[in-house]
């Protein structure tokens, strides 16, 4: 009697937000997961030195996910990111698609199109006027809807891996606007793509999920009630994202 084909775990590189070290982001997912993923998290490059390196750009988050996958044995990967991690996906699928079998995207940053560029991005940008101490407390504020109350940050002093975050967060930004994508670049994307947003975001995450829903020829979103930017759906229903996660992974090319 022939032996039962052994079943093989996807491999999936997860890119995190501008804040939350990847390991601490997506720990509650890869655990729902469990043996359907080969799991790889990979952290921001603008924190692999402790201020944001002065070359800093997009361009290398993009070799930098590049480098983590063959460095995972990945020739082609499903890639998730949130947020930050989101945009530099998006910036990836553009420039190497050949390499990636989905993309998943929970709110990312940016589009790259101009009515982000000079909208929302350009709001965030004027919040390096502030004080530092005050700009991340703005900056949390802005990802959520109209009258919706930031999370009460944890008690105690901050972690030490949240010192380079607020020069992070504008050199990040600085760095999407200066980033471009070519016309028609997604449309010509035909690999599946997965959009989840929290239905207490900015209704800047329900513009970027259509427009993307108009340029992307494969493209099915969910929506996450009672969630949002900073309570996000990987960390809240980590189960139903992870089921998500494998349907799509199910109907890769």
């Amino acid at each position: 009697m022939p032996a039962a084909p052994q079943k093989t775990s996807a491999p999936v590189l997860f890119l995190p937000g501008i804040i939350m070290p990847a390991a601490m982001r997506y720990a509650p997912l890869i655990e729902a997961l469990g043996d359907a993923a080969n799991a790889v998290t990979k952290d921001r490059e603008i924190y692999s030195t402790p201020q944001p390196p002065e070359d800093y750009s997009i361009d290398m988050e993009v070799a930098g996910i590049d480098r983590a996958a063959s460095e995972a044995g990945f020739d082609r990967f499903h890639l998730y990111g949130h947020s930050a991690g989101g945009a530099c996906a998006l910036a990836y699928a553009a420039t190497n698609p050949d390499r990636l079998l989905t993309v998943a995207l929970d709110e990312p940053a940016t589009d790259f199109s101009p009515q982000a560029k000079s909208g929302f991005l350009r709001d965030i940008q004027a919040l390096d006027s502030l004080p530092e101490a005050e700009r991340t407390r703005a900056f949390v504020a802005m990802q959520l809807g109209p009258g919706v109350d930031p999370p009460a940050p944890p008690p105690g002093p901050p972690p030490d891996w949240m010192a380079n975050r607020p020069a992070g967060m504008q050199r990040f930004i600085e760095a999407i606007q200066n980033f471009s994508i070519a016309s028609g670049r997604f449309s010509s994307f035909a690999q599946p793509v997965y959009y989840s947003c929290g239905s207490l975001s900015n209704p800047f995450y329900f513009e970027v999920r259509d427009r993307l829903a108009a340029a992307f020829p494969h493209f099915h979103a969910e929506l996450y009630e009672g969630l949002h930017h900073m309570q996000t759906s990987h960390s809240r229903e980590p189960i139903r994202v992870a089921n998500a996660l494998k349907n799509l992974w199910a109907g890769a090319l």
